[in-house]
C-alpha cells in the first residue's frame, strides 16, 4: 500500500513538478513510504528530473544504472519516453491520472 507521501509525488508529478519526478527515484530506489525497491521505475523518475533541470538527478540515475543491466535501462528509458508523451498529450487544464 502506498502512503501519503508517495501519492503527492505521484500527483506533483503529473503536475510537472520535477523535485516530486526526483523524490519518486529515490522513494524507488530505496522502497521507502510502502514501494518497492525498483530500479527501473527509479531510473525513469531520475530520468525524468534530469530532463527537467534537477540537479542532483544525473548523478543518482547513473548511480542507480551501476546496478542494473543494459535491458532494465533501456526499459526504464522507455517508460520515462512514455510519461512524458502522456504528459504531452493530455488535455491542457485537465489533470489525467
Amino acid at each position: 500500500m502506498f502512503d501519503s507521501i508517495l501519492t503527492q509525488c505521484l500527483s506533483a508529478a503529473h503536475d510537472g513538478n520535477h523535485d516530486a519526478c526526483f523524490d519518486l527515484g529515490v522513494i524507488f530506489s530505496t522502497g521507502s513510504h510502502g514501494a518497492q525497491v525498483d530500479l527501473i521505475e527509479a531510473h525513469k523518475w531520475f530520468n525524468l528530473a534530469a530532463v527537467s533541470g534537477h540537479d542532483h538527478a544525473t548523478q543518482c540515475r547513473a548511480d542507480v544504472a551501476e546496478d542494473m543491466t543494459a535491458r532494465e535501462i533501456a526499459e526504464a528509458q522507455r517508460r520515462a519516453r512514455e510519461w512524458l508523451r502522456l504528459m504531452t498529450a493530455r488535455p491542457i487544464g485537465r489533470n489525467v491520472a
